[in-house]
């Protein structure tokens, strides 16, 4: 189990907006915004500290890049969410990268969609089970 994922943002407003949208779906809420260090936001499950999610400013004050293989994958509660998280990120700017499917070549009962955030980062949610 992790910590928490990262991923960096010039525009941490304009993330913020964009995941809101995407998270909300999965059943994740917003938690507090970042104190230490560089501008950023966070989600995580209700109730919860950890694990989270978490977009920031990058603290070498460079600017974000995507990593080439990165990607971060999110459990969906159902079929339904993974096909409200993937419309979200589309009305919310980000980019198409596999329409919400059944992919049997990965287990009989994956569901799933892939996407990119207005940053370039990619994303992946996923329904596994009936």
């Amino acid at each position: 189990m992790f910590s928490h994922v990262m991923v960096g943002a010039r525009d941490v407003e304009a993330m913020a907006r964009f995941y809101d949208a995407v998270l909300l779906p999965l059943g994740l809420e917003r938690g507090p915004d970042s104190v230490a260090g560089p501008r950023g936001v966070c989600w995580r499950a209700p109730g919860q500290r950890h694990p989270t999610f978490d977009v920031q400013e990058p603290f070498d004050g460079n600017p974000p890049s995507p990593g080439n293989g990165c990607m971060v994958a999110f459990m969906a509660p159902d079929r339904a969410a993974v096909d409200a998280a993937h419309a979200a990120a589309l009305a919310h700017g980000g980019s198409d990268e596999g329409a919400p499917a059944l992919r049997a070549r990965y287990a009989p009962d994956y569901y799933g969609a892939y996407m990119r955030d207005p940053e370039g980062n990619k994303l992946h949610v996923v329904h596994r089970g009936p």
